[in-house]
């Protein structure tokens, strides 16, 4: 029995998908943005389905409230403080070796989005962020990718496939990115079983793309409520602007690297600010480590370092410089306190 037919012999049973199909997942690349509820969930229908590359990008680490939808995790990795995209490759490889896992513990922005992106042949949307999906879509859009939209909050969400040249970019879609302080998951919460709803019916549009069944793909977007029992689909076709900024008149205003907000975000419902530094410094951790000792108790792992400087604040830092500053949602408290500890 042939190692294709013994692992995979009840997908390729599947004859949308054959052997033939078999083998062109074995040959696909696939970024997924953000490896929180909906990007644990995609990737691991990735991995198992034998999609042969996987990327994995993502800025945060695993944290106790994480493991209720985040399939990937568990308790030692919360404890560990292990990034998420380290934790989720770790899983992965034991799930599935012969497929090539990469994780990126990165924050995607307009720097570092063409690089991390372009190079795939599809991108999976599991971020809980609109900035970070309209860069994607100016990425996918001037490359020429497809990617699937997916979102969840509370026990609601929402998917759909996006085509370069087929249907509507997310621009045509949506004007701009919502106003600050929308619903999220860490302010309103969020059921398990949407997740998983969502992201199924990404995975599967991704495994019809991929196999080149692109008769089978539906042209909508996907609208669910499993609380109140709804679901419904807004067609796509005829939605694409003929003035849209972005697949209209080829202007990527969201990969312009001076749009990037001084690159000090508040995570919303977080109580916690992230300040990314405008490139990427190279920090000596356990030379910061020793310094911080000083300050307060500091872990360290090999991915980044927590240090608590006061009674309310820990700093979270990384190799690159970014830093999540924990315990405010003030961005001149944030940023006062990164000049003080981290001096950079």
């Amino acid at each position: 029995m042939d190692r294709l037919w013994e692992r995979y012999s009840r997908q390729i049973l599947f004859a949308p998908i054959g052997r033939e199909g078999q083998e062109r997942l074995a040959r696909s690349r696939v970024a997924i943005v953000g490896m929180g509820a909906l990007g644990t969930v995609l990737a691991n229908h990735m991995v198992r389905a034998g999609v042969g590359y996987v990327r994995l990008i993502d800025r945060d680490v695993v944290e106790m409230s994480n493991l209720q939808r985040q399939m990937l995790y568990d308790e030692d990795d919360a404890r560990a403080h292990l990034p998420k995209a380290v934790a989720a490759a770790d899983k992965l490889r034991r799930i599935n070796s012969d497929v090539t896992v990469e994780p990126h513990v990165v924050d995607l922005n307009a720097t570092n989005a063409e690089s991390l992106l372009a190079n795939v042949d599809l991108v999976l949307d599991g971020t809980d962020n609109f900035q970070v999906r309209f860069l994607v879509n100016d990425v996918c859009v001037k490359h020429g990718i497809p990617w699937v939209y997916g979102g969840v909050v509370r026990a609601r969400g929402m998917v759909a496939l996006l085509r370069p040249g087929t249907t509507p970019c997310l621009r045509c879609l949506f004007d701009s990115p919502p106003a600050a302080h929308t619903e999220t998951c860490d302010t309103v919460g969020v059921i398990g079983p949407i997740v998983h709803v969502v992201a199924s019916y990404q995975a599967a549009e991704a495994l019809k793309l991929l196999v080149g069944a692109t008769d089978k793909l539906t042209p909508v977007l996907r609208y669910f409520d499993l609380w109140e029992g709804h679901v419904s689909a807004m067609k796509l076709d005829g939605a694409r602007k003929r003035d849209c900024p972005c697949c209209a008149r080829r202007r990527f205003d969201f990969l312009d690297p001076q749009r990037e907000a001084g690159a000090v975000t508040t995570l919303c419902g977080r109580n916690t600010v992230q300040i990314t530094p405008p490139q990427p410094l190279a920090l000596n951790l356990d030379d910061l480590a020793a310094r911080l000792a000083a300050v307060g108790p500091v872990e360290r792992n090999r991915f980044l370092l927590r240090a608590r400087v006061s009674d309310a604040h820990t700093l979270v830092v990384f190799p690159d410089g970014r830093v999540l500053v924990q315990g405010t949602d003030n961005p001149v408290v944030a940023k006062s306190l990164y000049a003080r500890y981290i001096g950079a």
